[in-house]
């Protein structure tokens, strides 16, 4: 006679995985491949994720970190992360094709900076030093328009040339509570700072967070899968530890579940970053089942209905 399985309660957390930015980001690279051909340039990892990397490759597009490594007659494709405004610039001087899949929340937040530039303002950005779209954001303006403030330090540091005329925005893939704190100092600081019209957090960020905290008080480990690279899901890692699960991973799949860990847990929440395709948590979902006699139980805090549509040159393909 077959040996049960333990038993295990895994709450699977929703909205989790991919948002329409994503999505959108690699439409535009899997339309650009039908409608021109292999290969496809894409400048910098379309989404920071490297099995989605992977299956593209598979499908006939090349990665690189610049332009320059990038042929005239072939087409180039611009990250979901966005990117400075002399990318498109040297793009157009070289004649190339060139399709822009850089989300429209984070396209928002451009527009948002060059407004509060034109009109005379210090802005100030919060955001993680060094990841792509600080840096796309950063280079929308000259050199030194933009301020980074990336803790709390920062804000309790930085000093206004001009108080009474200072503008703020945000990285999209922040850890909402993060920012919270970080805006309530400078705000504290200088009342007169002009905060953004919406928060600049993103919708899929913000979701994914709240999902996070409805089930972290109740799991015993806590995974979510996610690149090692991917700031949206390592603030959910953090949001988990914050929100009380007793332990939080991030994992890129299944193959980097810690069974040791798994062992000592009664109950496993599961959620996956922005930028991490559904079946990757079947994946995940799948393992356990091998091992375990696994309840599952979805835990959805909203619905996310959100289309972006492809760039012009594609829907003249596809009507999308």
């Amino acid at each position: 006679m077959k040996t049960p399985l333990p038993k295990l309660h895994v709450l699977l957390a929703a909205p989790r995985g991919f948002c329409a930015g994503v999505d959108r980001a690699i439409q535009i690279v899997e339309q650009t491949l039908v409608k021109f051909g292999a290969p496809v340039y894409v400048r910098h990892e379309i989404v920071h994720n490297r099995h989605v990397v992977e299956r593209l490759e598979n499908m006939g597009a090349i990665f690189v970190d610049t332009l320059d490594e990038c042929p005239n007659d072939r087409p180039v494709v611009f990250s979901a992360h966005g990117v400075p405004k002399c990318v498109p610039a040297k793009a157009k001087t070289r004649n190339m094709t060139y399709l822009d899949a850089t989300c429209p929340l984070v396209s928002k937040v451009h527009i948002e900076a060059q407004r509060h530039y034109d009109q005379g303002r210090e802005i100030l950005l919060i955001g993680h030093k060094g990841h792509p779209e600080v840096i796309g954001t950063m280079g929308q303006l000259d050199d030194g328009a933009i301020h980074l403030i990336e803790t709390t330090e920062d804000a309790k540091n930085y000093q206004a040339k001009n108080p009474s005329n200072l503008s703020l925005v945000t990285q999209t893939t922040l850890s909402v509570d993060d920012t919270a704190e970080i805006v309530a100092i400078l705000k504290a600081r200088y009342p007169e700072i002009i905060m953004p019209h919406k928060e600049d957090i993103c919708y899929a960020t913000t979701n994914r967070q709240a999902a996070i905290k409805a089930i972290a008080k109740k799991c015993d480990l806590l995974l979510v899968i996610g690149g090692h690279n991917s700031s949206n899901s390592l603030r959910l890692v953090e949001v988990g530890k914050k929100a009380g699960a007793k332990q939080a991973v991030l994992i890129a799949s299944a193959e980097n579940i810690d069974w040791d860990m798994v062992k000592q847990a009664n109950v496993i929440g599961l959620s996956a970053g922005a930028s991490a395709p559904e079946n990757l948590t079947d994946g995940v979902i799948a393992s356990l089942q091998e091992r375990y006699d696994v309840q599952l139980e979805n835990v959805e805090v909203t619905k996310e209905d959100i289309v972006f549509r492809l760039p012009r040159l594609l829907r003249e393909n596809t009507h999308a």
